[in-house]
């Protein structure tokens, strides 16, 4: 039998108080059976439209009623919601209490993040890495650590977290724990994943994390310029393992895929697009966002170079990442490079170095590395100096031709 649900507001006219208001009470109505909340308004009744359970009129007092009724029914279709795709019997009663934060639990933090870390465990290869993976594990690992150092307790009641216990949870992270703003932040995200998914089940009725604000730090993201690219192309490498390596870190240099997308790269992935040019057509491992980058003739050149060596119609001979790393230490020692380069270094150089440092927009930069927002890409490339040099020699130039009057 399909279920109704409803919610609506009233005004209790025989509870009007002495200021000549009466209270506002939302009603929940679950398939015939009522439950009633008092919302903590008040009206006077002829401001009150019986027809839709709302204030009439604009005025300020009006509009702040309104807005918080919104909010109140949003919150309570939230709750059954969430009760609909997790419980199998609902009622309104059910659905009060979670709006009051009256929920009979005894759920604890540690227990919901290794449910939450269970089913994420489900999900390693199809929308998680297992690095991803292993991240949530480590954080969940630092929370039992913090709460056994503070509380002297193994675990603590998820409703007991409030905004005090998350800024000594950071404390603890940076002062005892040593580790960077950064990683504090990803770690307090991590907890707080596990904190919205208890306030929208209805187990907490308020967010600790409203009013806390994760602090980031920017860091500025190694690339390789082109003098470099040229170094690490021409040298001759007779490690063969260095070698592979070698021609997978230049391949995401002119191309922009991160690790686990070239890794997963295979034939099928390169077409010939409109313009009669190869594509890489892919979607991203991370975000599942399409991304099409025109094959340069470098990159081709090394898939050529590979092509009849490997099985499955993968186009190139990808290490592990932590093998692609370390041999990527050997490399840079062979080319005389002193920056740390890494498999992450190569994207940022495509987007610094090989496309912005050339006058590719910032717009199609963020298109070819699948960013969803162009924050992302801001941070990942960089205007270099011989870019700003080239534009304003440019500059000069034109300006030149057009000046031609002279100052006396």
């Amino acid at each position: 039998m399909k279920s109704t649900f409803k919610v609506l507001f009233f005004i209790k006219r025989n509870a009007t108080k002495q200021s000549g208001k009466a209270p506002i009470i939302a009603r929940i109505t679950l398939d015939g059976k009522i439950a009633q909340i008092s919302t903590k308004l008040e009206i006077e009744p002829s401001l009150w439209n019986i027809k839709h359970g709302r204030a009439s009129g604009k005025a300020f007092e009006a509009n702040h009623i309104n807005n918080s009724i919104d909010s109140i029914k949003s919150t309570i279709f939230s709750h059954y919601q969430n009760f609909r795709e997790r419980k199998a019997n609902i009622t309104a009663e059910i659905i009060k209490n979670a709006f009051l934060g009256l929920c009979e639990s005894n759920e604890t933090v540690l227990k919901l993040f290794d449910k939450h870390n269970d089913d994420l465990a489900k999900m390693i290869d199809l929308e998680i890495g297992k690095v991803s993976y292993k991240r949530y594990l480590l954080g969940r690992k630092r929370l039992a650590d913090f709460i056994c150092y503070k509380y002297k307790v193994s675990d603590i009641a998820i409703k007991d977290i409030t905004t005090t216990f998350i800024r000594d949870f950071e404390v603890y992270l940076r002062s005892d724990c040593k580790l960077t703003t950064n990683v504090t932040a990803k770690t307090l995200q991590y907890l707080k994943k596990i904190i919205i998914v208890a306030f929208n089940d209805g187990i907490i009725r308020s967010n600790p994390y409203g009013n806390f604000k994760i602090k980031m730090e920017r860091i500025e993201r190694g690339y390789l310029d082109q003098s470099e690219l040229d170094i690490i192309m021409e040298k001759y490498i007779p490690i063969k393992r260095i070698e592979n390596v070698r021609d997978i870190f230049i391949f995401c240099c002119y191309t922009g895929l991160s690790y686990i997308d070239v890794q997963a790269l295979k034939s099928d992935n390169i077409r010939t697009a409109f313009d009669g040019n190869l594509w890489i057509m892919i979607k991203r491992h991370k975000t599942d966002v399409p991304v099409n980058v025109r094959l340069l003739d470098v990159p081709k050149n090394i898939i050529t170079k590979y092509s009849g060596e490997l099985l499955n119609g993968k186009l190139l001979p990808v290490s592990s990442n932590q093998k692609m790393n370390a041999y990527l230490k050997e490399l840079a020692d062979i080319c005389g490079i002193t920056k740390n380069i890494t498999t992450h270094v190569a994207r940022h150089t495509f987007a610094t170095t090989i496309t912005l440092s050339n006058g590719v927009p910032i717009e199609t930069v963020s298109k070819m590395l699948g960013h969803t927002n162009i924050k992302t890409t801001q941070i990942y490339a960089k205007i270099t100096d011989l870019k700003i040099s080239s534009d304003m020699e440019k500059l000069a130039g034109k300006l030149n031709r057009k000046n031609e009057i002279v100052i006396k």
